[in-house]
């Protein structure tokens, strides 16, 4: 049995877990920081370095304790290295290096994104590659064609904002705190999502990319209306519907853009096995179902991690250390680098308009 110890700071999730080439998690552990962020609406990178510095080493130790195993019974530490807040990665990777120092263990520098777009296997053994992937995060959007551990082909990503960050955004609009999106998806379910009229940026485009800077400002119209506080509305013209009707509206509108780009790109996308769905926005459950519902109507199985899975965790970035090392991939060298930035397609041409987003 291979036993990976995989750990994971890119963001404001400190995580650590032991994962087995038989797709077994043995124990895994994740200090959430959502208190701590939560007054500025949105994560601090500085608090977040710090969290992981303190908690990161304590949440190992909790794991190989619940684990029953000590650091000599690993046979690598992997470690995302990128892309995500430095300052985070940095202390990840480098308590990573250190481990694999001080106990001769090969270290696998991980792509956050790639332990997105594997997560779905260690879930799904019978998820063959290769596979359509729409990567769906709080900063990323992508749609990949999955050929193989390290093979990906970027079909389209977001020409602006990621969805992740359209619903924080949102949830900042409507007061509704941080984390956003979950905040999101609960007001949703009470509202109409016909109530307010929201654009579909980029709807039927020929193009399978994305954008969705363009519905965040709608959002932001729509509240002004409700509270009569846009120069065009008077307070005795206020809008008739609640936050849960701008909510339910923003995700309908959301979900429409994403089923019409993703079902763009599937046909061109001849060969796939399955549509799968990864990232923090697959844990929305509308979402889900309107994927597999596109999903069907191409005929292609539908997967998607469990939800635990969805949002940054440590299980896989362990299980993608198991993938590279089955495939045969090189351990990396104790000096490599931590990356802000570190796309899983760079050959990718740049989207029109993209920028640094491409």
């Amino acid at each position: 049995m291979t036993l990976v110890l995989g750990i994971e700071s890119s963001c404001d999730e400190t995580a650590a877990a032991l994962v087995a080439d038989d797709r077994t998690i043995l124990a895994q552990a994740i200090a959430s920081q959502d208190e701590a962020h939560a007054p500025y609406g949105g994560v601090v990178p500085e608090i977040a370095a710090r969290a992981h510095a303190e908690r990161l080493a304590p949440l190992i130790a909790r794991v190989l304790d619940e684990a029953g195993v000590s650091l000599s019974d690993c046979d690598a530490i992997a470690a995302t290295a990128g892309p995500g807040l430095i300052g985070g990665v940095m202390v990840g990777l480098v308590t990573a290096k250190a481990l694999a120092m001080a106990g001769d263990k090969p270290l696998l520098a991980i792509n956050h994104l790639e332990g997105h777009a594997l997560s779905p296997r260690l879930a799904d053994p019978a998820l063959q590659f290769p596979y359509a992937l729409l990567l769906v995060s709080g900063g990323h959007c992508q749609i990949l064609r999955v050929d193989g551990v390290g093979r990906y082909r970027r079909i389209a990503t977001t020409i602006d904002d990621a969805l992740g960050e359209a619903f924080d955004k949102t949830a900042k609009i409507l007061g509704l705190g941080y984390p956003g999106g979950p905040a999101v998806e609960r007001l949703a379910a009470s509202g109409d999502p016909r109530a307010v009229a929201l654009p579909r940026p980029l709807l039927g485009s020929a193009e399978p990319h994305f954008s969705f800077a363009g519905l965040k400002s709608a959002v932001l119209r729509a509240k002004e209306r409700q509270m009569g506080v846009s120069a065009q509305y008077s307070t005795d013209q206020q809008a008739g519907y609640s936050d849960a009707d701008i909510a339910a509206s923003f995700q309908q509108a959301a979900i429409d853009c994403v089923t019409d780009r993703t079902r763009r790109a599937l046909a061109d996308m001849a060969g796939v096995t399955a549509l799968v769905v990864a990232g923090g926005v697959a844990a929305n459950r509308a979402v889900r179902a309107a994927l597999e519902q596109l999903a069907g109507e191409f005929g292609l199985p539908f997967s998607a991690p469990p939800l635990a899975l969805c949002t940054d965790n440590a299980a896989m970035i362990g299980w993608a250390g198991v993938e590279r090392l089955a495939a045969g991939f090189a351990p990396d060298p104790l000096d490599v680098s931590a990356r802000p930035r570190w796309p899983l397609d760079p050959d990718a041409a740049p989207a029109r308009g993209a920028g640094v987003k491409a």
